[in-house]
């Protein structure tokens, strides 16, 4: 039993205000400043995990806030819909979270950083815990964590995954079938990951049932303004701020953020959170969400990749929009 669950929980955890975003005109004038920054960097190159997400255009670039008030803030290519992959991984921990209970999906996934690429297998045999747990935020915990998904049938697991992410984004998300299919031909690695984790006894379904369903919520297709609001539902507890609908309770909210803190940007979580101070998610398809608990969420869209596998200009953007809008959770202004 880890530490912390010997400590338990408090039935009713407190919560408090973290205060709001800056005035709206603001918001705007920096995001404007971003983009027109950092549009034309060319550091990176697209993934070439998949062909599909080899092909998107690398000159596209988007930039969404969303606050937990509802208001919209955008520029650039906040619109253009693309893969959502690995940024689905912390919605779908909160809605096994949620369905599960906290601390059984903590101790059937674990949630300490690997220190590794995403795609690592040494990661399982090497897990901190020594039993094959990792963390829900790379490939081998989020197979995991896709695997613990309700339903009787393959199809209800599906219905359940495909209807929680929509419920986040505050829409029906559209496959792409194009990129499932890709993925679907040649994702060998994960594969041999799910048999890895079987091994351990660290996962719970069908090995190639839990890596088809895992694929297919990477291909579903988002934008940037998409992964605003979904950020900002996390941001708010639970609550959608366009659609009003809650979506988790906020203690899941609260334990898909931390996952995303300890390993959101892979082996680069700790310079992420050290420059950013926010807890945040990429993707290999170009997406990245951040999240300011309580004020909203930060969605943008670039496809060249650093080499760990995250958006070069996206991180450039949440980087800039932390320091200009004071969400950085990790500074203060002492009162003089």
């Amino acid at each position: 039993m880890s530490q912390r669950s010997s400590f338990g929980r408090a039935a009713s955890p407190s919560y408090v205000s973290t205060g709001h975003l800056p005035p709206a005109e603001l918001v705007k004038t920096l995001i404007d400043e971003a983009y027109g920054h950092f549009k034309s960097d060319t550091d990176g190159k697209n993934s070439q995990v998949y062909p599909a997400l080899a092909e998107v255009p690398s000159d596209l670039f988007g930039i969404c806030v969303v606050g937990t008030a509802g208001n919209v803030y955008q520029a650039g290519d906040a619109e253009y819909e693309f893969s959502i992959m690995s940024v689905s991984k912390p919605f779908v921990f909160a809605l096994v979270c949620q369905a599960l209970g906290a601390e059984e999906t903590r101790q059937k996934l674990g949630v300490n950083a690997t220190g590794m690429a995403f795609n690592s297998l040494a990661a399982v045999e090497r897990s901190v815990t020594g039993d094959g747990r990792t963390n829900p935020m790379v490939n081998s915990g989020a197979i995991a964590t896709t695997s613990l998904v309700p339903g009787a049938t393959h199809e209800a697991k599906w219905k359940f995954i495909h209807e929680g992410l929509s419920r986040f984004a505050g829409r029906t998300l559209p496959l792409n079938e194009v990129v499932y299919a890709s993925a679907t031909e040649t994702n060998y690695r994960n594969q041999g990951i799910a048999r890895l984790l079987q091994s351990y006894g660290r996962i719970y379904l069908d090995p190639a049932q839990a890596v088809d369903l895992y694929t297919k919520q990477c291909a579903l297709n988002v934008s940037a303004k998409d992964l605003a609001v979904m950020g900002a539902t996390l941001a708010d507890g639970g609550v959608n701020p366009i659609t009003k609908e809650r979506v988790v309770d906020a203690e899941s909210c609260r334990d898909a953020l931390v996952v995303m803190t300890t390993a959101g940007l892979y082996e680069t979580s700790g310079d992420w959170l050290y420059d950013i101070g926010l807890p945040g998610k990429s993707g290999i398809g170009g997406g990245i969400v951040t999240v300011s608990p309580g004020k909203g969420g930060l969605g943008t869209f670039a496809p060249p990749l650093d080499a760990a596998g995250n958006s070069v200009k996206g991180q450039l953007a949440a980087k800039f929009l932390s320091d200009r809008l004071g969400l950085d959770l990790f500074t203060s202004k002492p009162e003089v």
